[in-house]
């Protein structure tokens, strides 16, 4: 299994909920600012339908306050919620739009995103919202690069960006993977600033939860050399 290419410097993680990004890959965001690298985070939504009991106007501000918290413990400062509506996700040019203009903005090289697949191993389905997001951000590079898709977002000054290299999705079924094996504690505290979203979960407590679940996706990988890893499927643009 060969790594993630390493040779970028600016990276944009786009995922449909806070919380995705700290599930799986946020040991492999804080090695990469480690290295320096400009890491930032777009969300499709606040989350606001996650929390059981919770009305969602009262949901997505604390959805979206332990999301920065997240961020900022893996050493990413910008983090940009795109509004759309928690659990209504749609694989169709509205999204598709606005992931392109969230490309253009950040213009990065390497986007990361999640797992998309139907199910996530057999008989245990995706969810609608991860489904639809994963796609529409491997629509959304291409229309990101082209000027006449979206033409609007050229006349409101988003230049077309060619320049994404690749897309790493972060899956079960990985085809690269991601050393993180000095960056896993750091992954297990940025899943636990998800305090009420984890608190609502279960009754474990919160830190043991973190730790369950990033001990799970930072198992090592057969062919990789690295005692803890993150795997992800790579796509890649501009051959």
């Amino acid at each position: 299994m060969e790594p993630v290419p390493e040779n970028w410097q600016r990276g944009i993680v786009i995922v449909a909920h806070p919380d995705d990004i700290e599930y799986g890959a946020a040991a492999a965001i804080a090695r990469w600012t480690g290295q320096g690298k400009d890491i930032r985070y777009v969300l499709a939504t606040s989350g606001e339908a996650g929390i059981a009991g919770l009305p969602p106007a009262e949901c997505a501000p604390l959805r979206e306050a332990e999301e920065r918290e997240s961020a900022r413990i893996v050493g990413v400062e910008a983090v940009e919620f795109l509004g759309h509506p928690d659990g209504r996700l749609v694989a169709g040019p509205e999204l598709r739009r606005d992931l392109a203009a969230a490309i253009r903005r950040h213009r990065p090289e390497m986007v990361v995103t999640g797992h998309f697949g139907l199910t996530w191993f057999p008989g245990v389905l995706n969810s609608a919202d991860h489904r639809a997001l994963g796609l529409s951000v491997l629509d959304a590079v291409a229309d990101a690069a082209d000027e006449w898709i979206f033409p609007d977002l050229g006349e409101q000054g988003l230049a077309p960006w060619p320049g994404v290299r690749w897309v790493a999705v972060n899956t079960t079924m990985p085809t690269h993977a991601v050393d993180i094996t000095d960056t896993v504690e750091v992954a297990v505290d940025s899943l636990a600033a998800h305090r009420r979203y984890l608190e609502a979960l279960s009754d474990v407590p919160v830190a043991q939860q973190a730790r369950n679940q990033v001990e799970l996706t930072s198992a090592a990988l057969p062919g990789f050399p690295a005692e803890r890893a993150a795997g992800f499927e790579l796509y890649t643009f501009g051959v």
